[in-house]
């Protein structure tokens, strides 16, 4: 595909995004996508042959940066690996603190498609998910932490859990409560190890 055709995928995705994430996967057609990227839906047809197929993309294009964004977050917070951790959900709570946010574009898309579990999307969604989760395992092993794979999962449940109950009650008391919960459970694991 040549460097123009890349443009004009990465444009498609960018606009599929942007209303997916904002209005929902069913409540946006082709033509809207093809309106708001700004190409025909011939064009729109050629570089994704279903709505399935965009859906699946726009998730695999979030995927990276999402996992860079929460690595950085980890890099970037002083202090111990509990620190690190906590600081992973004070960083959560600082960026989605704005009328615009919708929740997590991940859990957000596997809800709306849960009645169709082999949909592409809902399975690069939970290899997001679990790709998340092997990254914090090998960064919590990497810091002497034993059962690093428990307190992993243990992580991403508070992680998945507060974004949750945030975007239902809109109230960053309950990222910070996780993120306490969660420091908890890391200083408890380095004690034990």
């Amino acid at each position: 595909m040549s460097r123009n055709g890349d443009n004009t995928r990465e444009q498609i995705v960018v606009a599929a995004t942007r209303l997916f994430y904002g209005e929902g996967i069913r409540a946006v057609s082709m033509d809207a996508v093809a309106e708001k990227a700004g190409v025909t839906k011939k064009t729109l047809y050629y570089h994704f042959t279903s709505k399935d197929e965009l859906v699946a993309a726009t998730i695999a294009a979030r995927d990276q940066p999402t996992l860079e964004l929460y690595m950085r977050w980890f890099a970037e917070t002083e202090g111990t690996v509990a620190d690190k951790v906590r600081g992973l959900f004070t960083k959560l709570g600082r960026s989605v603190d704005t009328p615009r946010w919708r929740g997590c574009g991940f859990l957000r898309t596997i809800a709306e498609l849960a009645n169709t579990p082999a949909h592409p999307a809902v399975k690069a969604g939970a290899a997001h998910k679990k790709r998340f989760e092997a990254w914090l395992e090998t960064e919590l092993r990497g810091h002497g932490i034993p059962d690093a794979s428990a307190l992993a999962r243990q992580l991403v449940i508070l992680l998945d859990g507060a974004t949750t109950v945030m975007l239902i009650h809109r109230d960053l008391d309950y990222v910070d409560t996780a993120g306490k919960l969660a420091l908890g459970l890391v200083e408890q694991a380095r004690r034990a190890g």
